[in-house]
This record gives structure tokens, sequence and C-alpha cells, in this order.
């Protein structure tokens, strides 16, 4: 008998391909997960949109688009919608940025960093509804210490003769030009410590080759930071800036938790797309329009995404 005739079919598969079909048997693991987890709800939201929910699925009545052309003539919807662009706008850049910042200042920390590193992402890790609580409390415009500080600066400076520089208290949560912004500086703060972290891992992974072959040409700092650090740290700012902005538009806890008697905020100024969701699903009983909303969302943070990636992924040639 000759050896053709002896081989097997699993022998005419090269260690290639084996690997590979390996590769998406374990991938196809993944896979069933997100469809079954993650696309086929987002599927059964888009159906339950075109149709006036009940609990008798026979008593369901398709309605088209109807849910959809009544958001675009819902002002609390437009209001929703500004308010989660404007968090949006407001948080992603400032996180970034004080990030970055306190990032570099840590790398050149040679004595306790990881101490620093700790102090920056015991926030992140803290429950949201824990930390709207106590900023809440901080807010409270009787007995917070935000205002105490301010009624103790006020005297300080009436006692020095300096009265011009006093600062009435603040309504922090219930001034509607104030209240957002108000939030927003929770939603810094909680998210700076993963901001740090990421950054800081990012800056170590860049070889200090690239750092000493700048200086012998003549680099002052900026143009280290310019021409080195940004182009080789330009993975780590594509994650977390998709990733920010990801959790700015599915902003949800730390505005439902840090006011509990006025949610969304006076004038709905602190109402974001996710907690008006949230009221019109389960304080209206309108899952219907409810999923209308969540399809919205969902194509917002989709489009978002996907513009972000293609203005920031750049190839970097080592």
């Amino acid at each position: 008998m000759s050896f053709e005739s002896q081989t097997t079919p699993r022998s005419r598969i090269s260690l290639s391909q084996r690997e590979a079909i390996w590769a998406y048997l374990f991938l196809l693991v993944p896979l069933i997960f997100f469809a079954t987890i993650r696309f086929w709800p987002a599927i059964q939201s888009f159906r339950l949109s075109l149709f006036t929910w009940h609990v008798d699925p026979a008593r369901r009545l398709f309605i088209g688009s109807q849910y959809y052309e009544e958001l675009l003539s819902n002002p609390v919807f437009i209001q929703a919608l500004k308010n989660t662009l404007l968090y949006t706008v407001v948080t992603v850049p400032a996180s970034i940025g004080l990030g970055l910042g306190i990032a570099l200042m840590l790398q050149a920390v040679r004595h306790a960093r990881g101490w620093y590193r700790a102090i920056y992402f015991a926030p992140f890790i803290t429950p949201a509804v824990a930390v709207a609580w106590v900023w809440g409390w901080m807010y409270n415009e009787n007995f917070g210490i935000f205002n105490r500080v301010i009624v103790e600066w006020w005297v300080f400076v009436e006692r020095i003769g300096l009265p011009w520089l006093a600062i009435e208290p603040q309504r922090f949560l219930r001034n509607p030009e104030m209240a957002l912004y108000s939030v927003a500086a929770v939603v810094i703060w909680q998210q700076l410590g993963f901001q740090v972290v990421i950054f800081l891992a990012g800056l170590q992974g860049i070889p200090r080759i690239y750092y000493e072959a700048a200086r012998i040409d003549g680099a002052n700092p900026w143009q280290l930071f310019r021409h080195v650090t940004i182009p080789l740290l330009n993975p780590v700012l594509v994650f977390a800036v998709v990733i920010t902005t990801i959790n700015a538009l599915q902003l949800f806890d730390q505005i439902v938790n840090i006011n509990f008697t006025n949610q969304g905020g006076p004038l709905n100024r602190t109402l974001s797309l996710a907690l008006y969701m949230y009221q019109e699903a389960f304080g209206r009983a309108r899952l219907g329009y409810a999923a209308a909303v969540t399809v919205v969302l969902f194509v917002i943070i989709l489009v978002i995404t996907l513009i972000q990636l293609r203005l920031t992924q750049r190839r970097v040639e080592y």
C-alpha cells in the first residue's frame, strides 16, 4: 500500500490552518454571547419601538414610526438630548486632559507612585450611588461643605476690608444654569482615576530610546510631548476617548442619586437620555416609546464612536 493511500484527511490540513480553525472556534463563544446578550435585545428594542406595548401580545398594535415622530416634537426629549450632548462635550475633554496631565506628573514621581495611583483610582471603584450621595450632601445649599466654605470666605474678606471679593452661597443643584455642570463635575472627579491609570500605563509602555534620541536632536519638553508622547500614546488616547464618550452618553447613576427630590434637575436641566428612557418605561409604563428612545441613543453612540475612531486612529510608524 502506497504512502498516499494511507494519508488521512487530517494530515492534509496544515498547522496554520488548524490554528485558524481553533481560533475561530474559540471566537465563536464570545460571538454567541454577544449575539444573545447584546444583539438580540437591541433588535427586540427596535421591534418594540414599532408597536404599542401591552401585556397581552395579541393587543399590541403596529404603529410604525409614530413614536419616533413624537420624539422629534417632544420638548422634554429635545432637552434631554441637548443635556446628554453637553455632558459629553464637558466631561470628555476635561477627563482626558486632567487624566493625561496627572499621569505625566506621576510619571516623573520616583517614590510611592503606586500609592498615588491607588489614591486617584479609589473614586472610580467606589459605587456611583455612594459618590452621588456624598456629593449631593456637599452641594446642599444649607449645610453643604461648599457653601460653608463660601460663607467662611465671605466673613474673611469682610474682615480684611475687601467685600468685593465675597461670593454668595450657591444653589448648585437647584439653579438651572449650574445644575448640569455640578453633575458633570462629579462625573469628571469619579472617572479621573481611570484616565490616570490608563494613561500612566501607556506612558510607561513608550520606549525611553525615543525620548533620548529626540533630546540628542535638541527637542525641548513641549516638542517631546507633541512629537513623541502624543503619537506613541495614540492607541491609548483612542481607547480613552471612546470609552469616556460612551459613558457620558449613557450617564444615569449620578443624575438619579444626586438629587432624589428632583431627578432631572430644575427645568429638566440635568435630564439625560438614559434617565428619560427610564422615566418613560417604568414611571409612565410607555415601553414602546422608551424603546424608541433607546434606539435613538444607540444610533447616536454608534455614529459618534465611528466618527471618533475615524478621526483619532492613525498608523504610527516606528
